[in-house]
């Protein structure tokens, strides 16, 4: 695994789920193709997996 990941909005969230909505604000994620890092752990990755098809996600 790596130690961390880049993640971007890819896709708006308008039209998606308010539960989608709440994951992709607690990822850090306010605007569309903005970047955040953090660390890899379940936790995120989990998290990246209920919005997979908004984000997309770069390994460091």
């Amino acid at each position: 695994m790596a130690n961390k990941l880049e993640i971007t909005l890819t896709k708006s969230v308008i039209g998606a789920k308010p539960a989608q909505r709440k994951t992709v604000e607690a990822l850090g994620l306010r605007k569309l193709n903005q970047t955040v890092e953090h660390q890899d752990n379940v936790a995120i990755r989990g998290m990246i997996s209920k919005v997979s098809h908004l984000v997309t996600v770069k390994e460091q």
